[in-house]
């Protein structure tokens, strides 16, 4: 490793030299308390930002093993270190460098969740990763401008962020203790065999429809008597809250009345969330799943059967292939793709769900016989579902009533506040002679052997069989991610938060790729093999050290899945 003193010889070397003369930077640099690598030099002052990465060794950083000897809580002080960086970033960058991104400092923004993220690691070491426009005018060098960023505003960064002596310890103390409280309410859901928790006074609402912040003088939770529930949480103490059981649950009300923004923070519950953000204790079933509709996706090979019995043609629906699925039977595969997945609780909206696939009522039941559908109804199978293959489910109606027959809780949202009206549901039912009008059958115990194999034809095909190093991934927000020529369309997968997650399932996927081209393994396999690598080795052992799609964060193995099962080129 190089002196820093040999960093300033290099810079007055290159000074007003070629914008090229940059990638000489190139390797490690020992600044005393810190080290910093360069390990990606961009191209000219317009393109991508370099890379650089801070590495502060333990006897330095001096943060107690006791605030991450628990992944929850060593993912809580990454977050929180990340969150700092930002903010001290924003304190003493300076623009104006130069061309283009000259002097531009940034780093992964994180959003209202504490994830795990490449950004910033903490074990033997601590390591920092950020992008640093280097200086230009035009595409010369400004070596004065560099040494700036390099000995004056990086240096200022690192102490302010990266020392435990130096930072609020109370503050920090107090991160960790919600990380720890956060996994003790996980731990209480599966002991009182519940699929969520709402504690009182969360602020659900968000400030608009593209800012994830808690809405102003929003109306805090009230739990309904007959479902709440009391925790002793190891630091916050005694919690109360909404306990939602295991079971078929409906959400009903009005319109606009905060059906869809309870159902949004049960989604958003499978993450543990910063303070301030008013759901810190909204916790879900960590595999819950958000079930949708989702025309045009394409359908690999998935067993459909259970609720579409035949298509015109013959197609087997048994192994159902398709490259431009209808709304029914990509609902259908995303239930049975769900449940491969190891989901154990679906979340339903009615608004974003296929009609045919949800419900079908008496008088076209009448119109058309059952002889003559193909299509079972959810509502034929949601029971089955629950106590044949232990999946819960959590949807909201608005407008199907025949749901409440099948209910095991009914809630109705009025005015933001949550009633428990089982009962009323259950006597409407009765008098109205409400239920399912056929009987279920039990929901059958599907085999989950899917070989999957990258395939295609042409430039396609040479791309999904190029060595991993050759692959290219391209990110567009959480909308897609592309892998070389094709584009795995996200939109639809409602539960990823945060860009990073697409950029992780673009790495993994590059990866999984290899795997799949390489070997006779299960997608179930290939999943359990991706997720132990990153348990062993951190989620830095799947990302390319220039990182070319941007910081990853992890994703679950449900979105990966599901990130999977889009891939046209698999066969």
């Amino acid at each position: 490793m190089k002196s820093s003193d040999e960093l300033r010889q290099i810079l007055k070397r290159i000074d007003h030299k070629s914008y090229g003369f940059y990638k000489d930077l190139a390797g490690g640099y020992n600044f005393g308390e810190y080290q910093l690598f360069i390990d990606h030099v961009q191209g000219d002052p317009f393109a991508t930002p370099s890379r650089v990465r801070f590495v502060v060794e333990r006897k330095f950083h001096q943060f107690p093993s006791r605030l991450y000897d628990e992944k929850c809580k060593k993912v809580a002080l990454e977050d929180y270190l990340l969150r700092l960086l930002n903010r001290n970033i924003r304190a003493a960058e300076q623009r104006g460098m130069g061309s283009g991104k000259s002097g531009t400092i940034t780093t992964c923004r994180p959003g209202q969740e504490m994830l795990e993220r490449t950004a910033v690691a903490i074990g033997d070491k601590l390591e920092a990763r950020i992008e640093v426009g280097f200086p230009a005018r035009g595409r010369t060098i400004l070596s004065d401008e560099m040494e700036k960023i390099l000995f004056g505003l990086l240096p200022q960064i690192a102490e302010r962020t990266f020392y435990y002596a130096r930072l609020r310890q109370e503050e920090l103390e107090r991160r960790m203790e919600l990380a720890v409280d956060q996994q003790a309410i996980a731990k209480e859901l599966q002991l009182k065999k519940l699929v969520a928790f709402v504690a009182d006074g969360s602020i659900l609402p968000r400030l608009s429809g593209v800012s994830d912040l808690p809405m102003k003088d929003g109306i805090p939770f009230t739990s309904p008597e007959s479902l709440r529930v009391e925790m002793n949480l190891p630091y916050h103490g005694r919690i109360q809250g909404m306990g939602i059981p295991r079971g078929i649950t409906v959400i009903t009300g009005g319109g606009y009345h905060g059906k869809s923004t309870l159902l949004r923070a049960l989604e958003a519950g499978v993450y543990p969330h910063i303070p301030g953000d008013g759901r810190e204790y909204v916790v879900t079933d960590a595999t819950a799943l958000k079930i949708r509709a989702e025309d045009g996706r394409c359908i690999h090979h998935c067993n459909i059967s259970p609720f579409i019995s035949h298509l015109p043609g013959g197609q087997n629906t048994d192994d159902f292939i398709t490259e431009n699925a209808s709304g029914s039977t990509s609902q259908a595969a995303n239930v049975i793709e769900g449940i491969e997945a190891g989901a154990k609780t679906l979340l339903i909206d009615e608004d974003t769900s296929a009609t045919n696939f949800m419900i079908r009522d008496a008088l076209m039941a009448k119109l058309v016989t059952d002889d003559k559908e193909p299509i079972t109804p959810f509502i034929r199978r949601i029971r089955s579902l629950y106590e044949d293959a232990g999946i819960s489910t959590v949807i909201v109606i608005g407008s199907s009533g025949d749901y409440l027959s099948v209910a095991d809780t009914v809630l109705q949202l009025d005015h933001y506040r949550v009633k428990d009206v089982t009962a009323r549901a259950r006597e409407l039912c009765r008098m109205e002679n409400a239920q399912v009008r056929q009987q279920e059958e039990p929901f059958p115990q599907l085999l989950f052997e899917r070989r999957l194999r990258a395939g295609g034809s042409g430039q396609h095909e040479r791309d999904a069989r190029g060595r991993r190093d050759d692959i290219k991934i391209k990110t567009g927000g959480r909308d897609y991610v592309m892998i070389n020529h094709e584009t795995i369309d996200l939109r639809y997968l409602e539960q990823l938060t945060d860009n990073g997650q697409t950029a992780a399932l673009g790495y993994m996927m590059r990866i999984a790729i290899q795997q799949l081209l390489g070997g006779n393994r299960t997608v179930r396999q290939v999943v359990e093999h991706l997720y132990s690598l990153i348990d062993k080795n951190g989620i830095q052992s799947i990302v390319p050290p220039n990182y070319p799609a941007g910081h990853a964060v992890l994703p679950r193995p449900q979105e990966f899945y599901q990130c999977l099962n889009r891939y046209r080129l698999l066969k």
